[in-house]
């Protein structure tokens, strides 16, 4: 019996022995004693180390827009401000007044979504000091059908939707000139023209005045509506396929209601958003646009 059991230990020993032999690693394998999950995780961990110090490494700058197309405009340029030492970081709105509080007050650097003319506008009625730090493209205005489909159906007391801000709203009776559906006076700041100093109204066509961002959502209610053109993309309205008529060019409103990069007054000399506003006039943007928007959206060259 004893026999037996000295020969069963000697068994068990000997395939102890073989199994640690296959186990052991090779001249230059790891060493027992290292957990190699341990090494992938240490190496995971380095990685990510280097990364936040890279994200560390950069300057965050807040950005205000509204979704379209300014969000997506700024985005086209986020991996280029990343090779600059920027992390663009964009915060959407889909109003005329809070990205402006929001600059104001410190919550974001810069914003991204109005004219020259709001801006001032904006100031004047509110105390603010927010300045431009250069145009980067237009929006030509539009008009857009609602329940009437053609420009030759206008008739007597049509409802025409417009923006209830004096700024956009003299942009909007420009183009009402331009079709000859209406006369403004010659002696007023064309900047400052509402529809009480319409001259002439043959069509007596009837306004309905609205916040800008209501208007493509009211087309049903409305026989036409002249809407800016985010709000327009926004609503999926094309300004190539729907609109019945479109700004020119070279209209007053071309030179004057170009979008614009605003910051506060303190920040008009940051290095940081002079990179952004550089950025923003890049072949890159200019690109973009035109492919993109084909047409809704077109580059401004800066001073």
């Amino acid at each position: 019996m004893k026999k037996l059991v000295y020969f069963v230990s000697l068994i068990v020993v000997s395939i102890s022995l073989v199994s640690q032999a296959a186990c052991a690693p090779r001249t230059g394998d790891q060493k027992p004693s290292e957990n190699p999950h341990e090494s992938t995780s240490k190496a995971a961990e380095t990685s990510d180390q280097a990364s936040d110090k890279d994200s560390k490494d950069l300057v965050k700058i807040k950005v205000a827009a509204s979704p379209q197309p300014h969000a997506e405009i700024l985005g086209a340029v986020k991996d280029q401000l990343k090779e600059e030492g920027i992390d663009l970081e964009i915060i959407e709105f889909t109003d005329y007044v809070l990205p402006n509080i929001a600059t104001q007050e410190g919550d974001v650097d810069a914003n991204y979504f109005q004219h020259k003319p709001y801006l001032d506008q904006f100031n004047a009625e509110n105390k603010t000091d927010l300045v431009s730090l250069g145009p980067v493209h237009y929006e030509p205005f539009a008009l857009y059908p609602g329940k009437l489909k053609s420009l030759d159906d206008v008739k007597e007391g049509v409802t025409v939707g417009i923006p209830n801000d004096v700024s956009n709203q003299a942009r909007a009776l420009l183009l009402l000139q331009d079709l000859g559906w209406i006369s403004l006076p010659q002696d007023k700041d064309s900047l400052e023209l509402t529809i009480l100093d319409i001259a002439e109204n043959p069509h007596g066509l009837k306004f309905s005045e609205l916040a800008a961002a209501q208007l493509p959502r009211s087309l049903d209610d409305l026989d036409y509506a002249i809407i800016n053109g985010n709000y327009a993309l926004e609503a999926g309205l094309s300004v190539a396929k729907d609109a019945l008529a479109v700004e020119k060019e070279d209209s007053l409103a071309a030179t004057i209601y170009a979008n614009i990069l605003a910051t506060s007054k303190d920040r008009a000399e940051d290095p940081n958003l002079g990179k952004l506003y550089q950025a923003l006039q890049s072949e890159t943007v200019k690109t973009f646009l035109a492919e993109k928007y084909q047409g809704a959206v077109l580059p401004v060259q800066g001073d």
